[in-house]
């Protein structure tokens, strides 16, 4: 052995095959696409050979991208990643049976071709059903282990997000879950409060890791002044906003109906999502109601941080089968939120230990505007809330810790215990 290579640093993934399946992906830059992207690129910097079953970009608008539109296939190099994407439908509106033929359209692209070679791990990232269930064939067959990421619960989102024909999917949901899980190696769970359904499906508590989400964008630096006053926002006018996913799980006509009932407070939607026109419509009319397109990663915390109040909505239904990605940029923004979510779900959890925001009930629109009001008037105290949430992304969302989570899960995985094993830790720790 040369002194080179005597003395070069060990990089445990060199020479790695690892999978990553995740039907997002970049370009999109919101919900579990920035996640699955940075994971694969930060393994592929490492040394690993790394891969990714990829559907074609559409998320949130649920619109192919336009330069994807009509291929099948789709073979490109990002980053170091090798990023082999399959054509799936879209669809435009959201109900049970067309979110049956999302999955299954990818699901059956994705195993007539997924990528070639042998991979030494497959990572596959969930609530995709097809992206669980491709992962543990691909691993099945191969005989290497599969780790499935919950991100959300499908069964559980279809019975509680108020799809059309969502109570009748649940099982069958849920069943394609239990294939998904029941051979993983392990198991990643995004926050605490998903282990008892992931239980329920059958996977023993100890293959259960806690891998949270980080925060995957920068910390806002624009003019605040100068950022309302190009979007029309004057000074003196609260601003209520709400980012990301327009959907039906979100219940956002409650911002509606809070507009309606404070013309002094402007309420702004910012995203895309297949509830957007519906709100639209609802809001005809109300002339302090704004709808933005999707704002570029350059100005996306800027556009938050000029906003005075950031509200997370959800439908009272929604317990326990998500976590809003958005809940992380939010934090980064330093403004306080107001969370109208069930008060026992782990959204709720994350806005009481950041200690970032307000908890109201979900879908009154009386108590969310009395939350808003009240941080409109008390500014220093808003500021005190706002201020919480950088501190709390410092401590506990930061990327590096992120990633390392997942190469402790990753190394525990391949039976790599040594101490310098990627990210070596207690995998299973809770932040």
């Amino acid at each position: 052995m040369s002194d080179a290579e005597r003395h070069r640093p060990h990089r445990p993934l060199e020479n790695r095959r690892l999978l990553v399946v995740s039907t997002n992906y970049a370009p999109e830059v919101t919900g579990i696409g920035p996640y699955a992207t940075q994971l694969a690129e930060h393994w592929a910097a490492s040394g690993a050979l790394t891969q990714v079953l990829a559907g074609m970009p559409h998320y949130p608008a649920w619109r192919t991208d336009e330069p994807y539109r009509g291929a099948w296939r789709r073979e490109e190099s990002l980053r170091g990643v090798g990023v082999h994407r399959r054509r799936h439908y879209v669809p435009p509106r959201q109900s049970a049976l067309r979110r049956a033929a999302f999955e299954a359209s990818f699901l059956v692209h994705g195993l007539l071709a997924p990528p070639p070679g042998r991979p030494d791990a497959v990572v596959s990232q969930m609530p995709s059903l097809a992206d669980g269930v491709i992962g543990a064939r691909i691993a099945r067959r191969h005989r290497v282990p599969h780790i499935p990421v919950v991100q959300d619960l499908m069964g559980a989102a279809a019975a509680q997000s108020g799809i059309r024909g969502g109570g009748r999917a649940a099982s069958a949901a849920a069943a394609a879950e239990r294939y998904a899980l029941g051979g993983a190696a392990l198991v990643g769970v995004i926050h605490e409060s998903f282990v008892p359904g992931v239980k329920a499906l059958g996977v023993d508590a100890g293959r259960i890791r806690v891998v949270p989400n980080w925060t995957h964008v920068r910390a806002p630096s624009g003019d605040r002044a100068a950022i309302r006053a190009r979007l029309g926002w004057r000074e003196g006018t609260p601003v209520l906003l709400h980012s990301g996913n327009m959907g039906l799980k979100q219940g956002l006509d409650v911002l509606v109906r809070l507009a309606r009932l404070a013309p002094d407070i402007r309420v702004v939607l910012m995203g895309d999502g297949n509830q957007r026109e519906a709100l639209r419509t609802s809001a005809a009319g109300l002339p302090n109601v704004d709808f933005l397109p999707p704002a570029d990663a350059a100005e996306f915390t800027d556009v938050l941080a000029a906003a005075d109040v950031l509200a997370v909505t959800q439908r009272a239904s929604v317990l326990d089968m998500s976590v809003p990605s958005k809940l992380t940029s939010y934090f980064v923004s330093g403004r306080p939120v107001v969370a109208s979510v069930a008060g026992e779900g782990g959204t709720a959890d994350e806005v009481r230990r950041a200690g970032a925001g307000v908890l109201v009930v979900p879908e009154d629109p009386g108590a969310l505007l009395a939350a808003v009001r009240g941080l409109a008037e008390d500014p220093a105290a808003a500021d005190t809330l706002g201020a919480r949430g950088p501190d709390y992304v410092a401590r506990h969302l930061s990327r590096a810790a992120g990633l390392a989570r997942f190469d402790a899960l990753l190394a525990e995985a391949l039976g790599d215990t040594r101490p310098d094993a990627p990210g070596h830790a207690q995998g299973g720790a809770r932040r």
